[in-house]
């Protein structure tokens, strides 16, 4: 799967998030904000009339992409946000098992040029990820670094009908635990973890169901000042997580969450 020492991607068996995107809706303004919070350097493609597919880079390795929401979907409401892509052999067929499973296809399975053909999903209980078949492009080059996603985890409504979904699905095993007054579902693909899950309580808010991308960082309270500075609003204070981490959550300039974290150990 990885180089341990570099934690170089050659690769990703079936059931593991492999990339992550952000829909903006202002791409130079995101493509400011990421480029000083992560160092990271980007590359242009255009890909259609007035579209723009930006790769997100760190030291030459892909991280990610984003792109500028197009107008219908703007009018559609859909607000910026980050979507986690899940690598499948057959997005087409796990696109059927998923609908069968309850879910509902936002987007049917369709080619993406030579790199891969996808579907987008929203699962029974509302949250929305990607299925990745690769063709040319397999996903991130580097992950687990700091600068590069190192994790995801669903906010649900309902654990139980999500952690029946998923495992059905893709054959995670689910194991719940309690931290604090608070459960944690982990979920492994094999013997590799491939998500976390928890249940989204009143306490916190009109928050939907969502998958939430968590990038690795070497300072969590420094980025999260950092981030303060360049226009972020920060939904979750740094926090301890006894034996994994400190980590926040954000809100970039645009309105899209994501979280990061200063690992303990990386993980493998």
């Amino acid at each position: 799967m990885t180089d341990a020492a570099t934690k170089e991607a050659t690769g990703f068996a079936p059931g593991t998030f492999c990339w992550v995107e952000l829909g903006t809706s202002d791409s130079a303004g995101a493509k400011e904000f990421y480029t000083k919070l992560f160092g990271w350097d980007y590359v242009d493609n255009p890909v259609g009339p007035g579209m723009v597919y930006t790769m997100l880079k760190q030291e030459g390795k892909d991280v990610g992409a984003l792109y500028e929401l197009m107008p219908d979907m703007k009018a559609q409401g859909i607000p910026p946000n980050w979507l986690s892509y899940v690598s499948v052999t057959s997005a087409d067929e796990a696109a059927a098992k998923a609908k069968d499973l309850g879910a509902t296809l936002m987007k049917e399975p369709f080619d993406v040029f030579t790199v891969g053909r996808m579907a987008v999903v929203q699962d029974p209980t509302g949250a929305v990820f990607a299925l990745w078949q690769a063709g040319t492009h397999q996903g991130v080059g580097t992950y687990n670094v700091p600068g590069s996603f190192c994790w995801n985890e669903l906010g649900t409504n309902d654990t139980n009908k999500a952690a029946e979904f998923y495992t059905g699905l893709f054959g995670w095993t689910a194991k719940t635990e309690n931290f604090g007054p608070m459960e944690y579902t982990m979920f492994q693909n094999g013997d590799r973890g491939a998500g976390g899950m928890y249940k989204l309580t009143p306490e916190m808010g009109p928050v939907p169901p969502h998958w939430l991308v968590y990038f690795a960082v070497d300072d969590c309270d420094a980025k999260v000042e950092q981030a303060s500075s360049l226009g972020a609003k920060v939904m979750k204070p740094a926090d301890d997580i006894p034996g994994v981490g400190r980590f926040a959550i954000l809100f970039d300039p645009q309105g899209a969450a994501f979280a990061i974290i200063k690992l303990e150990s990386a993980q493998t």
